[in-house]
């Protein structure tokens, strides 16, 4: 990739929004001394939590230094997780779509690894996240990109990089990377020349699929490589609609007619703005 010199009212509107504050004040969640996270006003208050079919959820509300927090009680893994069944059971509808069963890390301020919940219910409860992402060229310079499947949750239809996932409670960055490039590109990294890490981004803004479905707060790791010659992207997963190769000019037109997503938008210019691919 060659040096790129974008204008500089879309990169200032692409970092706003990449930092936006959330739509409405939000109340914070703690387990034991840890904030863990953040959620809208009412959105807790929607549930009878002392009617459940299993007895009491473990989360109630009450005052730290004169501010109303939700904090969660008992072992946290266990009581997250039963906190996101309930929701799933009562229909809360960001919950029901995002349902994957799957586990993702949740940490405390320091960075260790406190709890495991369902990935269905990070954004609603503000609950950072990681990601990885790869950028991919051709030996020519060509970049390749993918667009995302219409019928995804978030983002449908938007452009992305050649691979973008994320990582859950079982994988380091590294084996997350290699098991998305498998599943969203059809690549082993075997497959790959000059792969190394390009550096990370980061993104707090409301969630795109809805005034009430959460706040994002995510750390993307990005990852480039070569893809050699004659070796082309095939996806696994049915996430991805279509993948193209682009040159450097057209990949800053489309770019700057903000068809990617934000965290895609970021990466692609912190790559084009470097010398060397």
């Amino acid at each position: 990739m060659s040096a790129f010199a974008p204008d500089a009212r879309w990169c200032a509107a692409l970092a706003k929004r990449a930092a936006q504050e959330p739509l409405c004040e939000r109340v914070p969640l703690f387990w034991r001394e840890h904030q863990i996270g953040s959620v809208e006003p009412d959105f807790l208050r929607q549930i009878d939590w002392q009617r459940t079919d299993d007895g009491p959820v473990p989360l109630q509300q009450e005052t730290l230094a004169g501010v109303p927090v939700w904090r969660v009680r008992g072992e946290a893994s266990a009581s997250l997780n039963r906190i996101a069944r309930v929701l799933r059971a009562a229909g809360v509808g960001r919950v029901v779509q995002h349902w994957r069963d799957e586990q993702l890390a949740v940490c405390s301020a320091q960075g260790e690894q406190i709890a495991t919940v369902e990935r269905g219910i990070v954004r609603p409860l503000g609950i950072a996240t990681q990601a990885v992402h790869l950028v991919g060229s051709a030996p020519n310079g060509r970049v390749w990109v993918q667009q995302r499947s219409l019928s995804k949750a978030n983002e449908p239809g938007l452009w992305d990089t050649l691979m973008g996932g994320m990582v859950s409670a079982q994988d380091s960055i590294e084996s997350a990377l290699a098991r998305e490039t498998w599943e969203e590109a059809g690549l082993h990294l075997a497959q790959l020349t000059d792969l190394r890490r390009g550096g990370d981004v980061m993104l707090r803004k409301p969630s795109s699929d809805g005034a009430d479905a959460g706040y994002v707060v995510e750390r993307v790791d990005w990852y480039r490589c070569t893809v050699p010659e004659g070796v082309q992207p095939l996806n696994q997963d049915g996430e991805v609609a279509q993948f193209e190769l682009l040159d450097l000019i057209e990949l800053a037109q489309r770019l700057q007619r903000d068809e990617f997503t934000t965290e895609a938008a970021l990466i692609l210019l912190a790559a084009l703005r470097r010398d060397g691919p």
